[in-house]
């Protein structure tokens, strides 16, 4: 089966998810995952969807105003290699670079990270990330964040998550 890749980015606006995911519809691109939010005033999108060819769903898209889009096929992919769930939360003020230490000290501990946020509300920086670890990880992973946060001079947390059930 199709399986396509979909970013979508523009102005927020009221009615953005509406009108793209109606296209999508009407194209036949059924939705099976999808991340949406507001970056810097900008309404961006990542979807994943089936059942469409790139071209269709390309053309249902095209009319859209405001919006730059991207299609692409990609492999349909398994659940993948899953380990113990935890979420990481990092704050304090605005620096250079906290992104790239924290999730340097998560990938050398053998962490994959799953979802990521930052937000800037004027001088704190707040970055929540979650994270699937190798079993008995968490420890050492804990000691790398603790000596990354006093380098960076902001706060850190890792804490075990609750899996989602759907």
């Amino acid at each position: 089966m199709n399986e396509l890749a979909i970013t979508v980015i523009g102005p927020d606006r009221t009615g953005i998810v509406a009108e793209v995911t109606g296209a999508l519809a009407g194209a036949g691109a059924n939705l099976s995952d999808s991340t949406m939010t507001r970056l810097g005033g900008h309404f961006t999108m990542t979807l994943i969807c089936t059942g469409a060819a790139a071209g269709d769903v390309e053309k249902a898209l095209a009319p859209l105003s405001g919006v730059i889009t991207a299609v692409r096929a990609v492999e349909p992919s398994g659940s993948g290699e899953q380990g113990e769930p935890y979420l990481v939360s990092v704050h304090g003020a605005d620096r250079l670079g906290i992104v790239a230490a924290v999730t340097r000290v998560v990938a050398a501990a053998g962490g994959n990270i799953t979802d990521l946020t930052t937000r800037l509300t004027g001088p704190l920086y707040v970055l929540v990330a979650e994270v699937d670890l190798p079993p008995g990880a968490s420890d050492d992973l804990s000691v790398r964040l603790e000596r990354t946060a006093q380098e960076l001079g902001v706060e850190v947390t890792l804490r075990r998550a609750e899996s989602d059930v759907l």
